[in-house]
């Protein structure tokens, strides 16, 4: 009889913005004694809190969690660098004998428990900077202008709305002179860097009519704490020279209100409008990248064990 290995297992919670991943996430730690592993782009940096919801300080010094608060706005975290930290991260976590738990919804650094991902290509600093510089100048149509140039046969799935996301896509094809979608077939046959794991994914979901309520408090309470003053500390730190964060969802509204550019009254509707927007992509991101799993609509949860079922 062939012996067969049981692989260790990775937990993937994720879930679009407002959904409760966080909640469900330390309630499920919590019964488990599990540690959180962060797949969110904005959690890296510090500072970033109460636009990210970022979880409080309690919750951090509650339950472990790592890639939170390890960067600064002047620092940029890539794909490559990610997956580096993440195998470590689990092999500690799984030499502890403790439960790996990964939570989040950012697109590259989710995908990369599944399948290696297009921001491994190598892209010198030069050409970085190049088409950093576009951006700021020239903006992002152009920027888009130029992928579509290179792509004749169209930008498939990519959110052209999405500034990291263009300019990484136009380095990687003027790196390697590829288009996006040869690029995608070479990276379909690079093995998954956490092959050697067990993936276990469960997407929670909130009906529509309570995820806009949820919504509409998040940015509420986000106000409330003080975002706009969050905001103008985090701009004297050069938080406009991080691509990723100024033009994330409510920091780029706020910047755009201290900017002159929208008022005050504004201010909540547009963040809220814009998250609505955000949350559709995602929903559709989860639906068409992610490998098949398990989504469960949180009114159906009723303890955390239920999350996952294996």
């Amino acid at each position: 009889m062939a012996l067969t290995t049981q692989l260790p297992v990775i937990k993937v919670l994720t879930g679009c913005t407002a959904s409760g991943k966080t909640e469900w996430a330390l309630r499920y730690a919590q019964s488990t004694g599990a540690e959180i592993i962060s797949a969110d782009s904005l959690l890296f940096y510090r500072g970033l809190d109460i636009g990210t919801a970022k979880p409080t300080k309690q919750e951090l010094n509650l339950i472990k969690h790592h890639l939170i608060d390890v960067m600064d706005l002047n620092e940029s975290m890539n794909i490559a660098h990610y997956v580096t930290l993440a195998q470590q991260i689990v092999k500690e976590i799984h030499f502890k004998k403790k439960t790996v738990l990964v939570v989040g919804g950012s697109g590259f650094y989710l995908k990369s428990f599944f399948k290696a991902v297009a921001d491994q290509v190598e892209v010198s600093p030069q050409l970085r900077k190049t088409v950093d510089d576009r951006l700021i100048h020239d903006g992002l149509s152009s920027l888009v202008t130029d992928l579509e140039s290179l792509n004749p046969q169209g930008l498939g799935a990519l959110d052209i709305d999405n500034p990291r996301r263009v300019t990484r896509a136009l380095e990687r094809c003027l790196s390697t002179g590829m288009t996006l979608a040869q690029l995608a077939s070479e990276f379909e046959k690079i093995p998954s860097p956490f092959r050697d794991y067990t993936i276990e994914l469960t997407r929670i979901e909130q009906s529509p009519t309570e995820l806009l309520r949820r919504i509409e408090l998040r940015v509420s309470l986000m106000l409330q704490a003080g975002l706009v003053d969050e905001v103008k500390h985090l701009l004297t730190l050069g938080l406009r020279n991080n691509l990723s964060a100024s033009r994330a969802i409510g920091y780029r509204e706020v910047i755009a209100y201290l900017d002159g550019k929208i008022s005050l009254s504004a201010l909540a509707p547009e963040i809220i409008a814009n998250t609505k927007a955000l949350v559709k992509k995602q929903q559709t991101w989860f639906r068409t990248q992610l490998p098949a799993h398990q989504v469960l609509p949180t009114d159906s949860l009723t303890t955390p064990a239920a999350l996952f079922t294996r």
